[in-house]
């Protein structure tokens, strides 16, 4: 059953990103990461503290996954690091396997076997250029070339049996074959398509996404100012509105994972600010379900 849910929110930190992106918590630090995409920065916020640390890095970052020999592993335009925030230190695992003229690195999410998959932004978007990648044991794999332009919108099914993947250019959301076992998706099915038609019936385009305790889906509608629940038969369960024009993915977390933290663009029209004027802010919920601790990689 639907609903239109208004909850009650809060601004966890009150600057604005241009590009705010990846939220990834940490349940071991008690704080939350997530990237300024265009910023060239890693944010931290610590929970208990409200300690707030920032990096800036050579290279755009776009997503980030915990690793399970410590630190962070971060996905950048130059390709694979490891970051560790203890000195802000980056050592290079692969460099990019594509053209940094024309692409970049976008959404990411490690699966069940530590693997970290990360998909392709086409700069250009004349085409559907993207790729899908997979960083696993230090090697870069690509997996699957074309039919989509930015890709976005990953997760895991809880049983591991499923990835979700969107397309946000194609405004489509399609559900994989998944085995763990050989890191291989297979068999894509639509597993929901957002209308196109900005004129009448737009309620915004998928972009990041995340998998709760329940196994309900999660996505950001970027340009709909809100995030939609699906049950994994495609049911829409819940939909969330904000006080932000273009959220970009969220992630839950707090000690019981039942706080949900939203990152969302800044950079955007002026007369869209005037509107929504937390444009760019990092913003935080109470949700009744709550999340599952992230994948950590494995080296």
């Amino acid at each position: 059953m639907t609903s239109m849910t208004q909850h009650p929110f809060e601004v966890a930190y009150d600057a604005p990103m241009s590009v705010g992106e990846s939220p990834l918590w940490h349940p071991t630090e008690s704080s939350l990461y997530w990237v300024d995409i265009n910023g060239f920065t890693i944010h931290r916020l610590n929970q208990l503290t409200g300690t707030h640390d920032e990096w800036r890095l050579p290279s755009e970052p776009t997503a980030l996954a915990l690793c399970a020999t410590g630190g962070l592993v971060v996905a950048m335009r130059a390709g694979f690091f490891h970051f560790n925030p203890q000195d802000g230190a980056l050592a290079e695992i692969a460099p990019a396997p594509y053209d940094t003229s024309t692409t970049r690195f976008n959404d990411g999410r490690v699966d069940a076997a530590g693997r970290f998959w990360v998909g392709t932004m086409y700069e250009p978007r004349d085409q559907q250029a993207a790729q899908m990648f997979c960083l696993d044991k230090g090697e870069v794999k690509l997996k699957w070339s074309g039919g989509m332009t930015v890709s976005n919108g990953l997760a895991f099914s809880l049983d591991a049996t499923a990835m979700y993947h969107a397309d946000t250019t194609s405004h489509r959301v399609d559900r994989y074959d998944f085995d763990a076992a050989t890191g291989t998706a297979s068999h894509p099915s639509r597993f929901q398509q957002f209308s196109t038609d900005k004129a009448r019936n737009y309620g915004g385009r998928p972009d990041g996404a995340a998998v709760d305790s329940e196994g309900a889906y999660w996505v950001a509608m970027i340009e709909g100012a809100g995030l939609l629940r699906f049950a994994p038969d495609g049911e829409l369960l819940d939909e969330l509105q904000l006080p932000v024009r273009c959220p970009t993915m969220m992630a839950f977390g707090g000690d019981d994972l039942r706080t949900l933290f939203i990152t969302s663009l800044g950079h955007r029209p002026a007369e869209e600010i005037a509107q929504f004027p937390l444009t760019g802010r990092l913003l935080s919920l109470r949700v009744d379900v709550p999340g599952r601790v992230e994948n950590a990689y494995q080296p």
